[in-house]
């Protein structure tokens, strides 16, 4: 794997995680689904998100029904992929 594909691939997997920080937004907005293909999708992506979600989560007290962790989460996100891929 050369230099180009390897940081073309780590970009992919951050722009992966991105979006499933989005959808998990979303999914806050319009609540628990009731489907049950969109309830598995729902599970899957709080199980991958709340790991990291959950390091800001405990940091960053809740503003009122307002949870800043995944736009701080994003943000952080963001430095740790520009300064990993500085380093590929």
């Amino acid at each position: 794997m050369t230099g180009f594909e390897l940081r073309s691939f780590v970009r992919a997997l951050f722009y992966i995680y991105y979006i499933l920080i989005i959808i998990r937004v979303i999914f806050s907005w319009i609540g628990l689904p009731s489907n049950k293909t969109a309830l598995t999708l729902y599970r899957f992506v709080y199980d991958v998100t709340e790991p990291y979600l959950g390091l800001f989560r405990r940091i960053i007290p809740l503003a009122g029904p307002i949870d800043f962790s995944p736009l701080i989460g994003l943000l952080v996100l963001g430095l740790i992929q520009g300064f990993v891929l500085s380093l590929l």
